[in-house]
């Protein structure tokens, strides 16, 4: 036993590095907060002894012992004292279309990132950086220079991209 105890003792002076006597290193079990900063929550409405039993500190009736209201410690969202609020003044118009998509634009000046001779698909696009994938199908714009004798594969573009493109002797397939 008393050779297990040496042992370990020695094991931990090793492991542990220089220590200097009566100093304690700093560790989760000896953690405390500074003194003075930590204050106990209020525990309301726990019995008259308590100091804030019954009506827990608020008085009798009133707004300001209603839950949720606009004096100190509540609020009532989008109140503004009896004034007609902000969200019942605008008018509303409209709608947001659940099943619009949203595409990644392309065009002619970015194509100029890609290897000579690539095929253009929604994955060469991917490589390059020039579209994220799983944020939309991408469409080419017809602003810049065509690359010549390019292949544009599976990808929507513009009627100008379209013609661009087969002027300058390249091939659109869907």
């Amino acid at each position: 036993m008393a050779t297990k105890a040496t042992s370990r003792a020695a094991q931990a002076a090793r492991t542990s590095g220089p220590r200097s006597e009566g100093v304690e290193r700093i560790g989760l079990h000896n953690l405390v907060p500074a003194p003075g900063s930590h204050r106990n929550r209020k525990r309301l409405g726990r019995g008259p002894g308590s100091g804030t039993g019954k009506t827990s500190g608020k008085g009798h009736k009133g707004i300001k012992a209603r839950s949720g209201h606009h004096g100190p410690g509540g609020g009532k969202p989008r109140f503004e004292g009896g004034q007609m609020p902000l969200t019942r003044r605008v008018p509303k118009r409209g709608f947001t279309n659940i099943f619009r998509i949203e595409n990644q634009v392309v065009g002619f000046d970015d194509l100029a990132k890609l290897p000579k001779g690539a095929e253009v698909t929604e994955a060469t696009l991917a490589e390059a950086g020039l579209i994220r994938k799983g944020k939309g199908p991408a469409k080419l714009l017809a602003n810049g220079d065509a690359a010549k004798g390019v292949t544009v594969r599976g990808i929507k573009m513009s009627a100008g991209a379209r013609q661009k493109i087969e002027a300058a002797g390249g091939r659109v397939e869907n």
